[in-house]
């Protein structure tokens, strides 16, 4: 069966073909399809004869990234399994309440999260998890370690009921109410992307350096699986350092690489910046958030770097637009046109179609739609409408000659670094201390992360907390990426008519300082 097999099928045509290097390994791992394919037919034996893994059950893994987290995708892939990644940057607690809504059957687990694992073992929020798998360190309780998690077979591990429409991984997208809700990303999904993806991008010699972690539909979906499928070579690194990068991307002629503005500030401030050697680079591509021009042209003029722009979703390609090299600086600030199977439009609120330079909705349609939210049937429902176009939430234009811009964001939501902060996730846990009577929270720019959050709070009559009381309530309950930069305490909020916080005052005063 070739669907969901896509090691299997990669290694007929290119067994020797050199498919993954992880850098993060001491020696450094370097893998062919062959090899590949066997370590995935080797845990896909395990899991399905020892754990009792079988089609349509969850396997969650919490770990840096590494090429334990293409074996579990490609193993979980030829059983009908759903990879399930979660992401390490979140609080011990934010993870559980995900593990109670997708109820995996197995946890594969680094080292650095071994003191989560042991929350987890003993919170009814993971009664679902029977088998705990450590990929490195010693044991916690009773798990196993990732190398007994695999039988000696190598044999093909192939399930006859895979089709093109069973759910592959689960990726997580933030929520505007609490929890994250978790994108069924299909195979037919993945195989529309990754056309769209080579008809704009890749080749079948493209050697990728990834640097997007492997929870992320960045990390996993918009270069690495196009690679696979069409015999790439894909570097994996741990976790993002720029001048390590720099290194790689001389020493294993990189042709093409992605990341967010921030990296890209990130590795001009290297040390071996100046000497790094990117001549190999086709193009870099970048995403999250608007590239700035001058970082285009230090780029253009010191290292002849071919810039791409584009816009994705973790529900909708994860490809949608490209803005091409030579449109970096001419029409900056814009997502570009979309890729060639996307339909895109902006919309009024009574859903008609809107011209050029009109200010609505962006609204998609195409075969790269995820299918819906896992265990959420409400939200799955109100992201499409009756004639199957997907509502982004976000407000955008498109100008004479078809480049698309977006005008403003989900409500409320900045991007920090590359990483989608929802500020109602903060605001929740502010309101459980029990000094906070209001509070907003906002995202202003920030030199070095694009926009980072601020927390503005009235006390409660009476009560006492310092902002630094509250910075160390946030810290103990949220991922540090989503924790505000400062918090600001307050003798009011701006209020509309309506009883509404202005927030748009409020990063009027903030922006203004």
């Amino acid at each position: 069966m070739y669907i969901g097999d896509y090691l299997g099928r990669r290694a007929i045509y290119s067994p020797d073909k050199l498919a993954i290097v992880d850098t993060g390994k001491t020696p450094e791992l370097r893998l062919t399809y062959a090899e590949m394919n066997a370590r995935a037919n080797r845990l896909a034996h395990w899991l399905r004869d020892v754990a009792g893994v079988g089609y349509g059950d969850r396997v969650a893994i919490l770990a840096r990234d590494g090429v334990e987290h293409l074996d579990t995708f490609f193993a979980c892939a030829k059983l009908g399994a759903i990879h399930t990644a979660l992401n390490w940057r979140l609080h011990w607690r934010e993870t559980a309440a995900i593990l109670a809504d997708t109820t995996p059957k197995l946890l594969i687990f680094s080292a650095d999260f071994a003191t989560a694992v042991t929350e987890f073992q003993h919170a009814p929020e993971a009664a679902s998890v029977t088998h705990y798998v450590h990929l490195d360190g010693e044991p916690v309780g009773g798990s196993l370690s990732f190398n007994e998690a695999r039988l000696d077979s190598g044999e093909k591990a192939t399930t006859a009921a895979v089709t093109e429409d069973t759910t592959a991984a689960l990726i997580f997208t933030g929520g505007t109410t609490g929890l994250p809700k978790a994108a069924q990303v299909t195979h037919k999904m993945i195989a529309w992307n990754s056309l769209n993806t080579i008809i704009h991008d890749l080749h079948h010699d493209d050697i990728y350096l990834n640097v997007f972690p492997l929870f992320h539909t960045g990390g996993l979906f918009v270069y690495t699986l196009p690679q696979v499928i069409l015999g790439g070579t894909t570097i994996l690194l741990r976790q993002f350092d720029p001048a390590q990068v720099l290194d790689l991307i001389a020493r294993e002629r990189v042709t093409v690489f992605a990341g967010v503005p921030t990296m890209y500030q990130l590795l001009t401030q290297a040390a071996n910046w100046a000497e790094a050697d990117l001549a190999s680079l086709r193009f870099c591509t970048s995403g999250g958030a608007p590239l700035p021009v001058p970082l285009v042209q230090k780029y253009t003029a010191e290292k002849g770097i071919r810039f791409k722009q584009g816009f994705g979703m973790t529900e909708f390609g994860p490809g949608i637009f490209a803005l091409a090299a030579e449109d970096a600086i001419a029409k900056a600030g814009s997502i570009g046109r979309p890729n060639f199977y996307v339909d895109a439009r902006v919309v009024d609120e009574q859903n008609r179609p809107l011209g050029p330079n009109e200010v609505g909705e962006l609204v998609l349609r195409g075969p790269s739609y995820c299918a819906g939210y896992f265990n959420n049937d409400e939200a799955t429902r109100t992201a499409v409408d009756e004639d199957n176009w997907f509502h982004t939430g976000d407000l955008a234009r498109h100008d004479d000659d078809w480049y698309f811009f977006i005008v403003d964001r989900k409500k409320d939501m900045f991007i920090s670094g590359g990483e989608n902060v929802y500020p109602a996730e903060i605001e929740k846990v502010l309101y459980e201390h029990t000094a906070v009577h209001m509070c907003a929270v906002i995202g202003v720019p920030d030199p070095k992360w694009g926009e980072s959050g601020i927390a503005c709070v009235v006390l409660k009559p009476g009560a006492e907390a310092t902002a630094d009381d509250l910075m160390q309530h946030m810290v103990d309950r949220l991922a540090r990426y989503k924790v505000p930069r400062r918090v600001e305490i307050m003798k009011e909020l701006p209020i509309s008519g309506a009883g509404k916080i202005l927030k748009r005052d409020l990063q009027e005063r903030f922006t203004a300082r």
